[in-house]
């Protein structure tokens, strides 16, 4: 198993978590090169920065937790312990999100620092 496979064989809810946990990493980058590449403008995308540092690993411990929670609820239907086989592809799923949600997180810290840096400067040489 991969981790492409753990994505494509996700429930969809968790599917749409990974894909937006994915896409606003993507952005963040997208947005910091942009800022970088433009003049000496200093507004637009900090907030979005800011709200991603925390909001990326929050999405992605609330995923795992909600994959857990499914997880639990599915063993108490069964009413017998699964093998671990069994549970292993859900188990990783969960992990999975929670560690996209730390990605997007650690990429947001990273793209805010780039991006204040660069506000610093523009404000110091004025």
């Amino acid at each position: 198993m991969t981790t492409l496979d753990i994505l494509l064989n996700a429930d969809p809810t968790m599917k749409l978590m990974m894909l937006l946990l994915i896409a606003a990493s993507l952005a963040a980058i997208g947005l910091t090169v942009r800022k970088l590449m433009t003049d000496q403008t200093l507004t637009g995308g900090s907030t979005f920065l800011q709200a991603l540092r925390l909001g990326g690993p929050l999405i992605g411990l609330l995923g795992a937790a909600y994959n857990v929670l499914i997880i639990n609820i599915a063993i108490a239907n069964i009413g017998e312990q699964p093998s671990y086989p069994v549970l292993a592809p859900g188990i990783a799923e969960g992990a999975l999100l929670f560690v996209l949600g730390l990605i997007a997180g650690l990429i947001a810290v990273i793209c805010n620092w780039i991006v204040e840096a660069r506000i610093d400067r523009a404000v110091l040489r004025s």
